[in-house]
């Protein structure tokens, strides 16, 4: 067991008299020690002793005793701390994404329909017809764009400049990246709350230094809620594309995503509907194509929306290797790159 293990033990432990937060968003966790049959906790409170201090540690205490080896000693000790001055934070604007020229949300109405995918290989795509690109992974449930292009391993510098913090992206395949992912722990969750997940992906795009940029794309989190209110709201994006696979409850989902980037108090623009996962072709079998998802399902759907069908992408074993090896399949020639960049030159010509 280690440090962040018993960090995730201790959301367990609730105070009841503050609307049953726990001890971790509370911040009393202070110190957490882990030595070979010792496991050493520190609660701190600030300003005075908390009237169910005693309460707490007992709890505390008892959920780590329930999860180390017999024979490891458990001891909690509790202090109190003055109330720091809260730290200013630091002010953002849009310096950062002055020198854009298109800011481009990359959609879906739900998980599973590829949207990571789309947004790796068609950023990939971009880049090849010579546009100078960036990607702000903003999935920060799971993100995935580490994986995807093979830069697990990298630490973004962050650099100070005339008092404030600026961070550098990571450049591969022609395309800056920048994601959540490069800052956790591998298999680590991220346990965020609305407000705590939006400022951080503000950060991701506003605190980065982009340079100059044709496009900016942004992998956005799947479905609707506040997280995605609060990028559209507060990053100046200039419209989105809406990720589907054909089937029917995919689609449904869809129309709920549109709906969010039309109401009123969004009000951006769809650039249109891509369709992944359209139809599966066997490598040894280039030529044939089976509709495992149902065929046009998102053609169908752009058709009563009124919305441009942008692509149409297939399942094919290069696509889901390129994703695990850190190549995206949009480098290849082979008909998945070449749908990619299909996708990418109907996406310029819908921005012009």
């Amino acid at each position: 067991m280690d440090q962040y293990e018993v960090l995730k033990l201790l959301h367990e432990v609730r105070h009841p008299g503050k609307g049953d937060q726990d001890i971790v968003e509370l911040g009393f966790v202070n110190d957490i020690k882990v030595e070979d049959r010792k496991v050493t906790l520190t609660l701190a409170f600030p300003g005075r002793k908390d009237p169910l201090a005693d309460y707490l540690a007992g709890s505390a205490r008892a959920v780590i005793y329930r999860n180390v080896p017999a024979g490891v000693e458990v001891e909690v000790k509790t202090v109190v701390k003055e109330a720091a001055a809260k730290k200013k934070q630091q002010e953002l604007g849009t310096e950062e994404i002055e020198n854009v020229s298109h800011i481009i949300g990359i959609a879906s109405g739900k998980g599973g329909v590829g949207k990571s995918t789309v947004a790796v290989n068609l950023a990939v795509a971009l880049a090849r017809m010579g546009y100078r690109v960036g990607l702000a992974d903003a999935d920060v449930y799971g993100p995935s764009v580490p994986t995807m292009t093979g830069t697990e391993g990298a630490a973004p510098e962050a650099i100070d400049e005339n008092g404030k913090s600026v961070i550098l992206p990571v450049e591969k395949y022609g395309v800056k990246w920048m994601s959540i992912g490069y800052f956790a722990r591998k298999g680590q969750a991220l346990i965020w709350r609305g407000p705590m997940a939006s400022g951080a992906l503000k950060q991701l795009i506003l605190q980065v230094r982009w340079g100059e940029l044709d496009y900016l794309l942004i992998d956005m989190p799947p479905g609707t809620g506040d997280i995605h209110i609060s990028l559209v709201n507060d990053i100046p994006m200039e419209g989105a594309v809406v990720v589907t696979t054909p089937q029917e409850v995919a689609l449904a989902d869809v129309e709920k995503a549109l709906d969010m980037f039309r109401n009123e108090k969004v009000n951006k623009k769809v650039f249109g509907i891509v369709e992944n996962m359209s139809w599966f072709t066997p490598e040894e079998l280039p030529g044939n194509k089976y509709y495992i998802f149902g065929k046009d399902g998102g053609l169908r759907l752009a058709e009563s929306l009124g919305l441009p069908l942008l692509g149409q992408i297939p399942i094919v074993q290069g696509i889901r290797e390129g994703g695990d090896s850190g190549e995206p399949s949009a480098l290849s020639s082979r008909p998945d790159a070449l749908a990619f960049l299909e996708l990418a030159g109907k996406l310029v010509s819908a921005t012009e």
